[in-house]
């Protein structure tokens, strides 16, 4: 058969797309070797879709070139995205720091995407595999599932390695390299940690221990939010932002307690309880358990009376400077994004299209732009999409 655009991969880039070009009266065809579409926005945000983030721009996205998704995200925005939510009546909420949900089900984000396909005229087909991908002087002769498709324009929108379960593979960086880009290094991102040997024994126990605000460091990034004890590690939205930029063997710190000044509180402490156990005082200012933990593994649990004001002090600044010693991450299993991906050298950062071989284009995960935890990642979705959907 015959087409205009054919796209690969129906998830919240390849869908974006589709409605973009097929508004513009072109003949648009979507496969995914997947049973149904849009699997990532379907688990995201426990399933009420985290579709975007208020505050979405350049400074919230990690590659080789942070200025690559300027373009992109200027002319699709947030604003963008919510007026064709609002268009389609489904409620939403701000739930923190900008992050837009659905009140009821992502299934409402992907039914209107398959509406708005459908209104545009895009035909969508699922459990298509693509067997072979060649370049012709007309443009793209791909073998799928259900025959062969010959098409002007060829949009790559197969995701990255994250969430193998839902079908992710690697099949859009073959792709790339098959036709002459270069992919950078692949790793998990927005990804839980995980600890080894004392530090996991140390800890294990607590898996289900809680901080509603902790601050995860690296180097001079830093991220303030919840954090989560598991039964490997260590997880939470604090501890998943900053997986994108922690290394194997790098310093990991964290402030236990950032929206408090520890010694001084315990000085006041000592003061007001002085027959109180450091453990009990600490307490009231962490988990009951982490705080038994951290005075069985640091401190010496002792009348508050019995502490020089030196080492209260002391007790503190370890609060809010605890070094970790990751071993590792979950990996893709649970990683939300795959950090790395298509080299943005090889593209047009306005139009999503290879400099190297006209017609092709390579948009959302499968690019070398990964954003924060938060609705960011959604947000370079619909803007790439967008991007390469006016053009194609």
């Amino acid at each position: 058969m015959k087409t205009d655009v054919l796209i690969i991969g129906a998830g919240a880039a390849g869908l974006m797309c589709a409605i973009t070009a097929g508004r513009r009266g072109r003949r648009v065809l979507v496969v995914d070797h997947a049973n149904k579409v849009g699997k990532k926005i379907l688990m995201s945000g426990g399933g009420r879709c985290n579709f975007t983030n208020l505050g979405a721009g350049p400074a919230n996205y990690l590659g080789a070139n942070p200025h690559f998704a300027k373009s992109a995200l200027a002319r699709y925005t947030p604003a963008d995205f919510i007026a064709l939510v609002e268009r389609h009546r489904i409620a939403y909420h701000e739930k923190e720091l900008g992050q837009l949900f659905c009140d009821d089900s992502s299934k409402q984000i992907v039914r209107m995407l398959l509406d708005e396909c459908a209104a545009a005229g895009v035909r969508v087909e699922t459990s298509c595999g693509v067997e072979r991908v060649r370049k012709t002087e007309e443009g793209f002769s791909v073998l799928t599932a259900h025959g062969e498709v010959h098409a002007d324009s060829l949009v790559v929108a197969t995701g990255g390695l994250s969430i193998p379960s839902m079908g992710a593979t690697g099949f859009g960086y073959e792709l790339a390299r098959q036709f002459g880009h270069a992919v950078l290094p692949v790793r998990a991102a927005l990804v839980p940690l995980t600890l080894s040997g004392k530090h996991q024994e140390h800890y294990a126990d607590l898996a289900g221990v809680a901080l509603p605000v902790a601050e995860a460091r690296v180097g001079k990034r830093a991220f303030r939010a919840g954090l989560l004890f598991t039964h490997r590690g260590l997880s939470g939205p604090a501890i998943l932002q900053i997986s994108s930029y922690w290394q194997p063997g790098e310093a990991l710190r964290i402030d236990l307690a950032p929206d408090a000044e520890l010694g001084g509180w315990l000085l006041a402490q000592r003061t007001a309880r002085p027959a109180a156990e450091l453990k009990n005082v600490l307490a009231d200012a962490l988990p009951k358990r982490l705080a038994q933990r951290l005075c069985e593994l640091w401190f010496d649990s002792r009348p508050m009376r019995q502490y020089r004001d030196a080492e209260l002090r002391e007790i503190g600044r370890q609060l809010h400077d605890w070094p970790i010693v990751a071993s590792g991450t979950e990996g893709y299993r649970t990683a939300e994004v795959t950090l790395g991906g298509v080299d943005t050298d090889g593209l047009s950062s306005s139009t999503m299209q290879s400099k190297q071989v006209p017609g092709l284009y390579f948009i959302g995960e499968v690019v070398d732009v990964t954003g924060w935890l938060g609705g960011y990642n959604f947000q370079w979705a619909w803007a790439s999409g967008h991007a390469a959907g006016e053009v194609a």
